[in-house]
């Protein structure tokens, strides 16, 4: 068996409208203004929490605990209104299950909202599991976000592989000594990956399926 682990926001899923829109109500709950597409892009990586504080700080205001349940309920129930799965994404999730390949998402978006839109997207049946960034006590970059996937599907990292955008996968999954894989088509940057995978549909033949 093999196991590839996969990040979400710029992996599987283009989010970023969604994030956007939900990080822009939260701003103007607090009369500050609201941020393009792209440049939400550009803070999506570090979880939920992160992204407030890259936000609020861009806007010279300090984030209060009182923003953030909002911000998350906002987040779980308006994650999948523009977000689309990458075009060949899911006839790659299909063909490498087919091939014997395991699947797990590891994200440093909170579970709840992570598990919320793959069920609205109609993907979660591809993942055996689903570890958020509140799940563990540690997330990406930390390896033992990646380790806690390997630790729970009983698999070794030598069996494994992440597939992810973003520096954190990469750091992530090489401190616990599993392959990595840069998507390229997402938000981030792939320096130091061992592989760079250009379309989704490329996926399988990449890693052998």
């Amino acid at each position: 068996m093999k196991l590839a682990i996969f990040d979400l926001d710029g992996t599987l899923v283009d989010s970023a409208p969604d994030i956007a829109a939900v990080l822009n109500r939260a701003l103007a709950r607090q009369k500050l203004a609201p941020f393009t597409v792209p440049e939400v892009a550009a803070m999506v990586g570090d979880g939920a929490h992160a992204l407030l504080v890259k936000a609020f700080t861009a806007r010279g205001a300090t984030l209060t605990d009182d923003v953030i349940p909002p911000f998350l309920a906002d987040l779980e129930a308006n994650s999948a209104n523009l977000t689309q799965p990458y075009e060949g994404i899911e006839a790659a999730l299909a063909t490498m299950g087919m091939a014997g390949w395991r699947a797990a998402v590891c994200t440093n978006k909170p579970v709840a909202a992570a598990q919320a839109l793959l069920r609205a997207l109609g993907m979660l049946r591809f993942f055996e599991l689903v570890v958020g960034g509140d799940t563990l006590p540690v997330r990406k970059p930390d390896p033992g976000h990646v380790r806690g996937v390997l630790e729970a599907m009983h698999m070794s990292p030598a069996q494994s592989v992440m597939i992810g955008d973003h520096q954190n996968d990469i750091r992530a999954a090489k401190g616990a000594g599993v392959r990595t894989v840069f998507a390229a088509w997402g938000y981030g940057s792939g320096e130091g990956a061992d592989l760079v995978v250009k379309r989704p549909q490329d996926l399988p033949f990449l890693l052998g399926s």
